[in-house]
């Protein structure tokens, strides 16, 4: 095992494939000296040349559009669209092209890519460079939506999704990409579609992804010293997501509450929640419940930019009132 950090993690993934597959190969902005935003590609387009690490214009559509074509053509591009907000001047290429041309073509192709997309709030980067617009891809029929949310993980997924032969938006939380954790060098892809518990209980199941398993964590350990025990699910892969493990859980538990930074008006909270109710209407010991982000742009100050993050003691705090 070795210690690095998650944004360390998806660059040795990449390379790892890059050194597997000659197909592969990856094009962005500010991808060569200066190797990604957060050195998610540092050292190889040295290492691999500017024909496989490529450089771009500021153009998101250009970028989506070389790498569908690359892709129906049988290469297996990674397309680095660098923050999650700007793949929105790339949706028509990822919604309209990408997702739907093994449909419209019957079959007879394949789009094998991943759509790298760094999500949600780091420190102040305001309304325009903080979203978390999950939603939109797990609603589009043809995408695969992924959302690690450890070292590991991103190590483990984006293999899979590199090697997965349908296009996969693979959305990084950038506060997470200088966290670091344990990591297997030579792990072997994590199966995309399947959740993780990343803390066994029985009182209440504490669902999430991203940075928000972390306040998951925290919040389960607060019970805990109050006496409720919560299990905690990373789900992992947002589209297919594992009805078999969440369902488990929730079966044992008979509690179940979403957390996600996302809005949670509209925010896939409600749409688990909704599946959650439908499967186990009458049998749940209190209502379903979720949190998430106001319905609101995502402020420059600080104080305000903390009232829209969901943290443990929220969680915390929501839980308790389930066992009222």
């Amino acid at each position: 095992m070795t210690w690095m950090t998650y944004a360390e993690a998806g660059c040795l993934a990449l390379a790892q494939e890059m050194e597997r597959d000659p197909q592969v190969w990856a094009l962005g902005e500010d991808m060569g000296p200066e190797g990604g935003v957060a050195g998610q590609y540092r050292g190889l387009q040295t290492r691999f040349g500017p024909q496989r690490i490529v450089d771009t214009p500021i153009s998101e559509s250009m970028i989506m559009s070389a790498a569908i074509g690359s892709a129906l053509m049988g290469m297996r591009p990674v397309a680095e669209l660098r923050y999650a907000d700007f793949a929105l001047c790339a949706a028509d290429e990822i919604i309209n092209q990408a997702a739907k041309a093994r449909y419209m073509l019957g079959g007879q192709v394949r789009v094998p890519m991943v759509i790298r997309q760094p999500m949600g709030m780091r420190w102040g980067m305001a309304a325009q460079h903080s979203q978390s617009n999950e939603n939109l891809w797990i609603g589009t029929p043809g995408l695969v939506v992924v959302a690690p949310a450890t070292a590991a993980d991103n190590h483990g997924l984006l293999k899979a999704a590199i090697r997965s032969n349908d296009p996969v938006v693979y959305m990084e939380h950038k506060e997470l990409w200088l966290v670091g954790g344990e990591v297997d060098p030579q792990a072997e892809p994590i199966e995309l579609g399947k959740a993780v518990v990343r803390r066994q209980g029985r009182d209440i199941t504490l669902l999430s992804w991203s940075s928000t398993v972390a306040s998951c964590l925290s919040a389960a350990d607060e019970l805990s010293d109050q006496g409720m025990d919560a299990e905690v699910i990373d789900l992992r892969t947002l589209w297919p997501w594992d009805r078999e493990t969440v369902f488990t859980s929730i079966a044992k538990t008979g509690r179940v509450l979403v957390a996600h930074e996302s809005t949670r008006v509209g925010g896939f909270g409600g749409e688990l929640l909704a599946e959650i109710a439908e499967a186990f209407f009458g049998q749940l010991k209190a209502r379903p419940t979720r949190l998430g982000s106001p319905r609101i742009p995502v402020p420059y100050a600080k104080p305000l930019e903390d009232l829209c993050r969901v943290t443990g003691p929220q969680i915390a705090a929501a839980a308790q009132r389930l066992f009222d």
